[in-house]
């Protein structure tokens, strides 16, 4: 291991040792471009019920497609696992020494479910910061890529409001959009399963494609 992912790990038992079982720490290497299994490092899974060895989770994708300068902290948001715990949830990007790309992420999730029915005294330990619209909604937690590339379907069928053999070629394209801007079609196969989600050939899946990228292109 490199010294800095020697030093996460060891920030990474500290912190799991000092907040107890429900305090999830992951650290995803992001220099190893193998995003099937980006997770080298975790304390306490059995709050997710991810181990060392398995796949990445949204903020990750958002990463990788994203100029490394423009990346911020999440700090105090809520995630939710596929069981339906309530996580307050903190990823830090840690840079490389040169500041260009992000080598790793230290994401910390700790279980408030409990908490939430508790006391208004421990109102300040659980709150997370608001959306900039709307209610926040608990981002959830994939333990896979799979998973991942399954949730990003589904809300972009949501976004649209209907289902995809009823969609017309206009919504189709706005869906496969989101998709793209999501970063789904960085998932090894994934325009293999979209094309069929979708029922339409890969070709024509590039072909949004294409036609999203001009867009952006002329916005641009």
């Amino acid at each position: 291991m490199t010294y800095i992912l020697d030093l996460l790990t060891q920030l990474a038992d500290g912190l799991a040792k000092q907040f107890g079982p429900d305090c999830e720490i992951v650290i995803h290497d992001l220099k190893r471009h193998d995003l099937e299994h980006s997770i080298v490092h975790i304390n306490n899974g059995h709050v997710t019920n991810r181990r060392e060895g398995d796949g990445p989770s949204k903020v990750i994708l958002d990463t990788l497609r994203r100029d490394p300068a423009a990346l911020k902290d999440h700090l105090g948001c809520l995630t939710r696992t596929g069981n339906g715990k309530i996580l307050k949830s903190s990823t830090f990007y840690i840079r490389s020494k040169e500041g260009d790309a992000v080598d790793y992420l230290l994401s910390i999730n700790y279980d408030i479910t409990g908490l939430i029915t508790v006391d208004r005294s421990i109102k300040a330990l659980i709150d997370t910061e608001p959306q900039t619209e709307g209610k926040q909604q608990p981002e959830p937690v994939v333990r896979n890529v799979n998973d991942l590339l399954d949730m990003l379907i589904e809300q972009s069928v949501d976004m649209i409001g209907k289902p995809a053999a009823l969609m017309n070629k206009e919504e189709k394209v706005t869906a496969i959009q989101f998709l793209n801007d999501a970063g789904a079609f960085l998932i090894t196969k994934s325009g293999d399963k979209v094309s069929k989600y979708f029922g339409i050939s890969k070709f024509t899946l590039y072909s949004y494609i294409d036609i999203n990228n001009r867009k952006s292109e002329d916005k641009g």
